[in-house]
């Protein structure tokens, strides 16, 4: 094995997950190619390798990596790029050129056993320099860390995540118990902690531990999915041929943690068990609700605006204002948000307070923007957020509930089960609930399908609106929506805003789809492709799925060399100005699933990422620790589910075959109905007659509506 050593001069190319690097190492007589796994190494350091040379057949001759120490660096040069490189939070090349000028060969030195001489340097205080202090020797434990942690099969990109979460504790946590990886840390399930397990000897695939671990997992994975239970009799073949653990030893597992009330088991309905009690919450606090009496008071209307509501509008805001609950449903263009507006004024006329909230912030702003009042998300209704003593909590509930005498919801479609039931705990008999929303649209991200399942139970009072007003009738958009809704080809001979482009192989459809968004559309209609146009995908993968899309669209409208500074995390490349999309629910952040934004500013020296996100009023800038960038997704390309509740002026669709298992009705009617000026979908007549005519509706399980129905007739 040849030993050599050098400096590493440029990093081509780098693995965040792994740490598969190919550089530029500079050595004392040339500067050579060098290929292998070096995590956290950065330009600026000092390294001894040891390895082999290779020939590759197309770059040549390279030096192949098998071990590898980081040496100090020994130049005043070489300790200025390796303190510049952005290894150590803090510190960029402007503060690493100025500490070198202050300390010269010293510098490391200083920081290490001296750090408070930080201060004599321009531009660093007492809370910068303890800054510095703080990440110098977080970096060196990391380190120390990762000869166990890559011993076990652990990427960098992860270890960073996991010592921020265990601390020097690290490895004896993951030595007690690796499936606790998969309960702690967003981003790692149960087969990467299965995976951990094996190579410490303790994967025994009957152990209690790992069963009770998976049992855990493989429930929540459900929960993802949008089911609120799972029947037991499926469940436990599932789990037990997934873990290769018999099904006695799974059901021993899962009696075990009902007995600690891990779990709730209702006849053959297995439940994680907040969400059994979620769900028989909701049903006792709907009742409630709606067995609350009628009022006497009606709503006068004038001969005027008796002319402008049809009889499905008047009956709404009469019964609103005489039923505890109601939902209001219809499609686009049927007077939902003129419905919304007179209730608002009856409340007026009576001396009332309404409040109005919707499941998202892009949804509060378009209620807010189509009405004129003032609309909060849920979360922001309820005061969610942090109370010194009490953590992350809802400051409104049963104990300090809502002041008004109406609280009105729109985009009740997207509104799941365990955030309902947190808006009813703050709903106490005598405030009135009107629930709005397009039954027709998919279900919510979350678990559960709340509106589908109040429609089913027919407990709450439902008014349907169905006539579609003449000015709707104008667009093609709203027309052929309920065409579609219907099981009816869309019409496009005539059309102004709804096109079809028929485009047969997948590749020529995301070239047409690339050169809709960045020259035609834009061209056509004058507008900003970043911000005024949005591609709506069925899928995550194959070559016109969100995934794909988002490599093309990033580089055709934000090309890296338009761009000083880039970040990468694993697979996945930020930089200013991208469109992003937040994926998991971060309530510390409050930035939820769903939330887009864009990125306005990448520090690599205190390794932060700043996201705007619209809100209700104004953007709100939050910050992502470089290691939280699994957070986030590029989001010029989104897939329909995650465009629920938003409305952008131009949307483009690809409708292909290579869709097949999605090609349903109701995901083509949510992405058309999410445009508001224009509609492109690029494929073939063939795949969009398969998805009008696919009218199968995703099954989810979930026992709220004959959970009503029980309780009404106790």
């Amino acid at each position: 094995m040849t030993e050599i050593e050098g400096i590493l001069e440029r990093i081509t190319f780098q693995n965040e997950e792994n740490g598969y690097m190919v550089a530029r190492l500079q050595t004392a007589t040339e500067s050579l190619t060098i290929v292998g796994y070096l995590p956290n190494v950065s330009t600026g350091e000092s390294l001894r390798l040891s390895g082999e040379w290779v020939l590759h057949p197309t770059y040549g001759r390279q030096f192949k990596v098998e071990a590898f120490d980081v040496l100090p660096p020994v130049t005043v040069e070489g300790i200025e790029r390796y303190l510049g490189s952005g290894l150590i939070k803090g510190i960029g090349p402007v503060t690493a050129k100025k500490m070198v000028k202050t300390f010269g060969l010293a510098t490391l030195e200083i920081i290490a056993e001296t750090p408070e001489r930080l201060q004599e340097v321009e531009g660093i205080g007492p809370q910068k320099a303890e800054k510095i202090t703080q990440a110098l020797v977080e970096q060196k434990q990391i380190r120390r860390m990762m000869v166990f942690l890559r011993g076990v099969g652990i990427t960098p990109a992860l270890a960073t995540k996991i010592y921020h979460r265990y601390g020097e504790k690290a490895a004896e946590v993951i030595k007690a118990n690796p499936y606790r990886l998969a309960d702690d840390l967003f981003g790692v399930g149960f087969k990467t902690a299965d995976h951990i397990a094996g190579l410490l000897g303790r994967k025994d695939p009957a152990a209690d531990e790992r069963v009770r671990a998976g049992v855990l997992y493989y429930l929540r994975k459900y929960t993802d999915e949008g089911h609120v239970y799972v029947p037991l009799g499926e469940f436990v073949p599932e789990v037990s041929k997934e873990l290769e653990a018999p099904a006695d030893v799974t059901r021993q597992v899962i009696a075990a943690l009902v007995e600690e009330k891990e779990l709730y088991l209702e006849t053959d309905r297995l439940y994680l068990s907040f969400f059994y009690w979620c769900e028989r919450k909701v049903g006792e606090k709907i009742l409630s609700l709606v067995k609350t009496g009628p009022t006497a008071q009606a709503i006068r209307f004038t001969d005027e605006e008796l002319a402008m509501l049809t009889f499905e509008q008047r009956l709404a805001v009469e019964k609103a204002f005489q039923e505890g609950v109601l939902m209001i449903t219809g499609g686009p263009g049927t007077g939902k948000t003129t419905t919304i507006r007179s209730i608002i004024r009856g409340c007026r006329l009576r001396g009332e307070r309404a409040l109005l909230a919707a499941p998202t912030g892009r949804a509060a702003k378009r209620m807010q923007e189509a009405t004129g009042e003032e609309a909060k998300t849920i979360h922001r209704l309820l005061e969610f957020g942090y109370t010194v003593g009490a953590g992350l909590n809802y400051g409104r509930n049963e104990e300090r509930p809502l002041e008004a005498e109406i609280v009105i919801v729109d985009e009740v479609s997207m509104l799941d089960l365990p955030l309902f039931y947190q808006l009813l705990k703050a709903i106490t008999p005598g405030t009135r609930l009107i629930l709005v929303g397009d039954q027709d649209q998919l279900p919510s991200v979350g678990p559960g399908a709340v509106l589908r399942d109040l429609i089913t139970s027919e407990v709450i009072p439902l008014v349907a609106l169905k006539t579609i007003f003449r000015q709707a009738e104008a667009s093609k958009i709203v027309t052929n929506a309920h065409r579609i809704n219907e099981g009816e080809m869309p019409e496009f001979k005539g059309a102004s805003d709804f096109f079809f482009l028929n485009v047969a192989e997948p590749e020529q459809i995301v070239d047409e789809i690339i050169r809709l968004v960045t020259v035609r559309l834009p061209r056509y209609l004058k507008c900003d492709p970043a911000t005024e146009i949005q591609v709506l995908s069925p899928m995550r993968k194959t070559v016109t799925g969100v995934e794909n899309l988002n490599l093309l669209l990033q580089e055709a409208l934000n090309p890296r060399g338009g761009q000083a500074l880039e970040i990468r995390y694993g697979d996945r490349v930020f930089r200013p100005r991208d469109k992003v999309m937040q994926i998991r629910n971060n309530y510390t952040k409050m930035v939820f699933n769903g939330d887009l934004g864009r990125i306005v500013r990448i520090d690599p020296e205190e390794q932060v990422l700043t996201v705007a996100f619209p809100d209700e009023q104004e953007e709100r800038l939050i910050d992502y620790a470089f290691e939280e960038l699994d957070e986030l997704v590029l989001a010029y390309a989104i897939s329909v589910h995650k465009s629920q509740g938003s409305e952008y002026p131009v949307v483009v669709m690809p409708v292909t075959t290579q869709h097949y298992i999605l090609l349903q009705r109701n995901l083509l009617y949510t992405g058309i109905t999410r445009a508001k000026k224009m509609v492109v979908l690029v494929g073939t007549k063939k795949a969009l007659a398969i998805a009008v005519k696919n009218n199968k509706i995703e099954n989810r399980y979930s026992w709220l509506a004959p959970t009503l129905k029980e309780m009404r007739a106790e």
